[in-house]
């Protein structure tokens, strides 16, 4: 059924015809294409840019709505604003996609991505298409392997053997981050560990400054986001402490956090799939231990820490010299201890750590307390802070200490001993890089039984994929599938000329995602991977606006590789984004929209219904943008009758366009100003949703003051009229860009200018002041904001209202808040 069939006043306004109008003007005027060389301010306005999965969804629609918001209101104020969009084009779902239709990733991906360009376009947001590119283009990861080299120069890019998380669906290793409880970020299956070389960047070198930046991201920055990226670069201090192994030449080296507990520590305890563990066993017990290992391999890090994990371990036959108290400790292997924590090693001291308590229970090893519990205390270990007991020997003693002071004191002992050393230890650990798919940026290396790893020269990049994979010479295989294609694996040694191979690993795509905002500044160039004046110009992001999903992995990649290009002089900031805003999940139902739950919400079906800006409209107005929108409370259907309303208004002016309006009505002039004002705080607060609230008002404010007899041809009216359009040409440009052209002016309203305020209009004549007897309201009365409370006093109690209702009672109390309220307390 046609919309002009089901709406009211749907003749007047023909949603489908005025989409199709103005589409076509824009792409001619182009008013949103930044110019590089412009004497405006700048503003770099960043959203996250999409995976080419498809057609665009209900999120996408919110997301960039949302962001428009921001952009379009920043050009309205005159600022240059560079607004660019491009494709995350990399990734196992177009692989999987090539997989089962037998075709090469770009296929998938090229289409998917003509698809959502048309999409965007259609939804009318005011992104840059002239600065767009895709990170499955050879010209863009040609960049990527130029800074993987950059990397691996300084350092920061390396090749190890060790224990790695592993998707035994998508064949696949998985950076830590990627992993969420014990399952693969991407498809949801359960990740084990393998042992594989694989690559790394060193992000651990920055780990310092990457948790100090916070402090100065914090008041800019959701609280949530700042607060994950702090607990997962988990900044601890304690000291290292060396443990004699009776036999062994090196020393046994554990972390930890609490050394002022040595007293205590009656066992120790290894990880048991760390490589030291494989190490410290005897022949005797390495039957029992082989056996132990291959049934904590089966579990995940997530069940490993769980606090009501039955403790279970194996004795590895060795014993290690407690330095403070000389006691030898047996030395167990277990599953609570993770290999790439500290040294995969922990001194376990039962009296102060709970989960060494259990353990201690399990295998009846002693318990010595080194903290005095609080009087009464019945519990199993304590944690709390305490004197120090039980912690003496001839040369130290922590008895009667605090715990801070007991830790400083037994660092210092341990140092001069040359026992131990006071550190810093982090939760982060360095970013496993290499994955095991084609669909990525090849690793720029070459491996030589003569030279062994060589870079590729940077004038022979990029190391382009092959293409002629496809289909079933995809398919997982635990290695990369490129390291059967022999044509392009073996290769010459760029060093010596003899036979090579080329690493057949390809890179994380977060890699191309930590860098991509710098190539939007000069996305064309050539010769380097941007441009630094350019970059030093735009950037840093003045705003930044995406999922809250993202809150580790991508925004803590993007802060690291800005860091390592600031040393490099390449970039003149060491923070890429300056402001974040996450919005919130499009629901259904109080659920995710799903097709399996029959509660999905198709984004083209409710375009087709209500039109591109009655859904922008709606996904801004129905709250804070990082709150959750639950589609079955919202009206499209209601914003449809609002933009209708708002455009009929546009035809109501009569007056000509330039008029003067200060000869306008006062009364809807100060309305319009002050809407206006208001709008400016809560677009820079971020609550774009009461923006629209005060439109709607204004909306209304109008049209009461033209039937009460204003006149159309009053020109306070067409002022109204006019901030109505610029106010929703940052919401509904198609709503907003024909009410400006009703209104007598050629397009386009996106770059019309924001509305002057005059402050005298600002300054309100009077308010009400409310009156209040023994709690209920008596009188409203118009005063002068200026008013006193002495003056504001005697206006009440003189009113006949008031009077009336003190009528036999004596006035015990007058509370007054000059100049809106006075209550009254009378008995």
């Amino acid at each position: 059924m046609s919309q002009q069939d089901t709406r009211p006043d749907a003749e007047t306004y023909d949603v489908r015809a005025v989409e199709q109008k103005w589409l076509p003007v824009w792409e001619q005027l182009q008013p949103f294409r930044a110019d590089d060389d412009s004497p405006r301010e700048k503003r770099y306005a960043l959203t996250m840019f999409p995976y080419p999965s498809g057609d665009l969804h209900m999120g996408h629609a919110e997301v960039f709505s949302l962001h428009d918001v921001v952009a379009r209101y920043w050009w309205q104020r005159g600022y240059e604003v560079l607004n660019p969009m491009g494709f995350d084009s990399f990734g196992l779902p177009a692989e999987n996609a090539a997989i089962r239709n037998d075709e090469h990733p770009a296929t998938y991906t090229r289409g998917n991505i003509a698809r959502s360009i048309e999409s965007c376009r259609h939804l009318a947001t005011s992104f840059d298409w002239s600065r767009t590119f895709n990170t499955s283009d050879p010209e863009y990861y040609r960049w990527t392997q130029w800074l993987f080299l950059k990397l691996r120069e300084q350092g920061l890019a390396y090749r190890k053997k060790s224990p790695v998380n592993w998707c035994p669906n998508d064949q696949t290793v998985l950076a830590n981050e990627q992993v969420v409880q014990g399952m693969c970020e991407r498809c949801g299956a359960e990740v084990t560990k393998r042992d594989l070389t694989q690559w790394y960047f060193k992000i651990t070198d920055y780990a310092q400054e990457l948790l100090d930046d916070l402090d100065v991201l914090e008041p800019t920055w959701p609280a949530r986001v700042v607060t994950a990226q702090r607990n997962w670069i988990g900044r601890s201090e304690g000291a290292h402490v060396r443990f004699v192994v009776p036999g062994r030449e090196e020393p046994l080296t554990v972390y930890t956090t609490r050394p002022d507990t040595l007293f205590g520590a009656t066992f120790m305890v290894v990880a048991a799939d760390a490589a030291l563990a494989g190490d410290l066993v005897t022949d005797e017990q390495r039957p029992a231990y082989d056996d132990y290992l291959a049934e904590v391999r089966k579990a995940t890090e997530i069940e490993r820490l769980a606090t009501d994990r039955p403790k279970t371990g194996v004795f590895l036959g060795v014993h290690a010299v407690n330095p403070v108290t000389g006691a030898e400790i047996p030395i167990y292997a277990a599953d609570y201890v993770l290999a790439d924590y500290g040294t995969g090693a922990i001194m376990a001291v039962p009296g102060q750590d709970q989960r060494d308590w259990d353990f201690a229970q399990v295998f009846d090893l002693p318990v010595v307390r080194t903290v005095e519990p609080p009087e009464g205390w019945e519990g199993d270990a304590f944690t709390g802070d305490g004197p120090a007991v039980n912690s003496a020997n001839a040369d130290i003693s922590l008895d009667g200490l605090g715990v801070d002071e007991a830790r400083r004191t037994t660092i210092a002992w341990l140092e001069q001993q040359g026992l131990g050393k006071g550190t810093v230890n982090y939760r982060l650990r360095d970013w496993l890089v290499s994955r095991q798919r084609f669909w990525g940026p090849p690793i720029p290396i070459v491996h030589c039984d003569a030279c062994g790893e060589v870079a590729v020269p940077e004038d022979q990049l990029p190391v382009r994929l092959p293409d002629d994979l496809k289909g079933a010479d995809l398919k997982p295989k635990g290695v990369s599938p490129l390291a059967a294609a022999e044509a392009w694996v073996n290769v010459d040694c760029p060093q010596c000329g003899g036979p090579a191979k080329r690493d057949s690993d390809t890179m994380d795509t977060f890699v191309d995602s930590s860098w991509y905002f710098l190539r939007y500044c000069s996305p064309h160039l050539e010769d380097r991977a941007f441009d630094t004046d350019l970059v030093d110009a735009w950037g840093p992001c003045d705003i930044y606006i995406g999922g809250v999903e993202h809150a580790v992995l991508h925004l803590l990649y993007a802060r690291f590789v800005t860091k390592v290009l600031a040393d490099l002089d390449l970039v003149g900031f060491r923070e890429p984004f300056a402001a974040q805003l996450n919005q919130g999940f499009v629901i259904n139902e109080g659920k995710k929209m799903s097709k399996s739950l029959g509660n999905g919400v198709n984004l083209g079906d409710q375009l087709r219904e209500f039109g591109v800006d009655a859904i922008r409209l709606t996904l801004v107005f129905a709250g804070p943008p990082e709150d959750d929108i639950d589609w079955a409370d919202v009206s499209p259907g209601g914003s449809l009758k609002f933009l209708q309303r708002a455009w009929r208004l546009s035809g109501d002016v009569t007056s000509a366009p330039g008029t003067d309006p200060a000869s306008g009505d006062v009364a809807l002039r100060r309305v319009t100003h002050r809407t206006v004002h208001d709008c400016e705080e809560l677009i820079e607060g971020h609550r774009f949703n009461v923006v629209v609230a005060r439109t709607m008002e204004l909306v209304n404010a109008t049209r009461k003051a033209i039937d009460s007899g204003c006149g159309p041809d009053d020109p306070a009216v067409r002022e109204a009229a006019e901030t109505v359009a610029i106010l929703l040409s940052l919401v509904t440009p198609y709503v907003a860009e024909e009410m400006w052209e009703r209104l007598g002016h050629e397009p386009t309203v996106a770059r019309a200018g924001w509305p002057v305020v005059d402050p005298a209009l600002l300054v309100e004549e009077s308010v009400t002041a409310v009156v209040q007897v023994q709690g209920k309201v008596r009188a409203r009365l118009e005063v002068s904001p200026e008013i006193s409370d002495a003056d504001l006093e005697a206006m009440a109690l003189a009113d006949a209202g008031v009077q009336r209702a003190l009528e036999g009672k004596t006035v015990r109390k007058v509370i007054v808040r000059a100049p809106k309220l006075v209550n009254v307390v009378a008995g």
